[in-house]
């Protein structure tokens, strides 16, 4: 009976190290859509972290932070699924378009610091504390005040 505890004890240890959460700074770590994305929207900023989180069904998702305080999730594939540019505006060019010119016609001078890809749609955060939410099509659905 000892035995197999002992045994069955090995196996979890085993399975849970498998599985458990890798840091590095290496962005060769990532999916190549992820560094030609960093690489494109973001050329000069450094990483501070990425953290690599495998799931058990083979599943990982990539979690980068930039020394500029920018953090970026990206699934498994290297598509990015969440964007928070702190006080900073996100790029222009990750912004669907729909989205970019809701904003600007109806918040003048406000950026969009974070954005978030959701099964139905997008989430964007401006700077002034407002959550927009859209359509996949950039369509706007409702608002709600951050704080």
């Amino acid at each position: 009976m000892k035995k197999l505890i002992l045994i069955l004890t090995a196996v979890l240890l085993s399975v849970g190290v498998a599985y458990a959460d890798k840091y590095t700074l290496k962005r060769e770590n990532l999916p190549q859509q992820a560094r030609e994305m960093l690489d494109e929207y973001f050329p000069k900023a450094k990483v501070a972290m990425i953290k690599v989180d495998k799931h058990l069904l083979k599943k990982t998702d990539y979690d980068v932070k930039l020394v500029n305080g920018t953090k970026i999730k990206f699934n498994n594939a290297g598509r990015w699924t969440s964007i928070d540019c702190r006080d900073r505006a996100v790029p222009d060019a990750i912004i669907p378009r729909a989205i970019r010119e809701y904003v600007t016609k109806n918040f003048e001078g406000v950026k969009i610091t974070e954005i978030e890809r959701k099964l139905k749609g997008f989430e964007i955060e401006l700077d002034n504390g407002l959550e927009l939410t859209f359509d996949t099509f950039g369509n706007f659905k409702s608002m709600n005040m951050d704080k």
